[in-house]
């Protein structure tokens, strides 16, 4: 029976050298805003929008932590 340890490490994403994966996740990341010209499938947030919904998101997590917390 193979050694299930060995077996792992020769799979997936995260175990390909570091350049390997930056081509694959950059081609990812360009397939995103080329699927439909005009559409924003990316994400093309100005750093003001990409602010206000990161704390917007921050805000929903803390709500539903005090929620379990307290009841």
């Amino acid at each position: 029976m193979p050694d299930v340890d060995a077996v792992k490490k020769k799979r997936g994403f995260g175990s390909m050298d570091k350049e390997k994966q930056r081509k694959i996740a950059s081609a990812g990341g360009k397939a995103a805003h080329m699927l439909r010209p005009g559409k924003k499938l990316g994400h093309e947030w100005t750093p003001e929008e990409a602010r206000y919904y990161g704390l917007k998101g921050a805000e929903a997590t803390r709500k539903k932590w005090e929620e379990r917390r307290n009841g």
